[in-house]
């Protein structure tokens, strides 16, 4: 068994609820059953939005889950039935979600808010759209956390300069800090208010399909681009 060096010093923490402990926790006896729900724990907190969910597209593709699954058997066959011992236990909810001729398999943690969110799902009061995602998730190790991105492409760290990323990092999903780097980069702004204002924005205007939106008015008219969000840039 490869030895483990220990937790660095400056990393997320993933929340879950303490009934887990007392209640679920003592009644699971299978490692691969544990494995899988402490992953879906982890997998659900990185994401925003409501409703939060797993599908099982993007656990088939976590190398870092399949690998801690591989036994005698096959890992595709103890993930579901992982899944469906967890579901059984009523640790998960499972929604079979019908998308043109595919069938897609979500995942919830059994808490309140998704139980109601279900409900509205199945009455076709709430319609997931886009949140159902076709591409594979990152593996949990795979994915930069925001002060090795501004290492890698700003450079050295500063105190004043880690607590203003810290704070950026509990406002804004992973994945648009990697994209606010990238278009930085790209850009050649290497610099953390460009990649800041990027991110306000984006959380002003959305994003279209994860994509930054290049080309708007406010963009190319530093006028008007001052104008409409001046109230986010005044710190």
């Amino acid at each position: 068994m490869k030895g483990f060096s220990g937790f660095p010093g400056k990393i997320r923490f993933t929340p879950i609820p303490n009934p887990f402990f007392s209640s679920v926790l003592p009644q699971i006896d299978d490692l691969a059953e544990l494995k899988v729900t402490l992953h879906i724990f982890w997998a659900v907190y990185q994401k925003r939005g409501y409703p939060r969910f797993v599908t099982c597209r993007e656990l088939l593709s976590n190398p870092v889950l399949m690998k801690g699954l591989e036994s005698d058997g096959s890992p595709d066959e103890l993930l579901q039935r992982s899944l469906d011992q967890a579901v059984s236990r009523g640790t998960l909810l499972h929604l079979a979600l019908k998308r043109d001729r595919d069938v897609d398999d979500l995942y919830f943690v059994n808490t309140e808010a998704d139980r109601r969110a279900i409900d509205r799902i199945e009455s076709g009061e709430l319609n997931l759209g886009e949140l159902v995602k076709r591409e594979p998730c990152l593996a949990s190790g795979e994915r930069p956390n925001i002060f090795t991105l501004y290492e890698q492409n700003i450079g050295m760290l500063s105190p004043i300069m880690a607590e203003e990323l810290k704070e950026a990092e509990k406002l804004y999903p992973a994945s648009w800090i990697e994209d606010g780097f990238r278009e930085a980069v790209d850009r050649n702004k290497r610099n953390w208010r460009y990649i800041s204002s990027i991110l306000k924005r984006w959380a002003a205007e959305g994003k279209d399909d994860g994509e930054p939106r290049r080309h708007s008015k406010a963009e190319s008219d530093p006028e008007e681009y001052y104008r409409r969000y001046r109230h986010l840039l005044k710190r």
